[in-house]
């Protein structure tokens, strides 16, 4: 029982395991503002362009049943306006943040390593 009690404790000692609760805990959060943002934002501007924010009402009727393809182009629309936002207002913006750190990590790494060698080379040169 004790192996199977340190198995179950170091797989849950991984970071990725750490790592992904924290990723779906942070997305969870995050879901309402990205949720806003496509409300707020992005379909009222879908609805000004083509004048139907809502398609959930197209359907077409077989005999008694109702084929609701209205639902389907919801969310359709849905999951690209939601990947659109994550894109536009985290994706790019982090990547830009990411960017300016490793030029700043490039900065602060001095001269290479052949830089260097070509310096203690030319030292020895100019003692001779």
């Amino acid at each position: 029982m004790s192996n199977f009690v340190k198995e179950f404790r170091d797989f849950v000692n991984r970071g990725n395991v750490v790592d992904l609760a924290v990723a779906v805990v942070l997305g969870a959060a995050f879901t309402p503002i990205i949720d806003a943002i496509v409300t707020g934002l992005i379909t009222p501007i879908v609805a000004a362009i083509f004048g139907q924010p809502d398609f959930s009402g197209l359907a077409i009727d077989i005999g008694d049943a109702q084929i609701l393809y209205g639902l389907i182009i919801e969310a359709i629309l849905s999951f690209i306006f939601v990947a659109f936002a994550l894109f536009v207002f985290v994706v790019k913006p982090w990547n830009r943040i990411q960017e300016g750190m490793a030029s700043e990590d490039e900065d602060d790494a001095g001269p290479s390593e052949a830089d260097l060698l070509a310096e203690i080379r030319d030292i020895m040169k100019s003692n001779n």
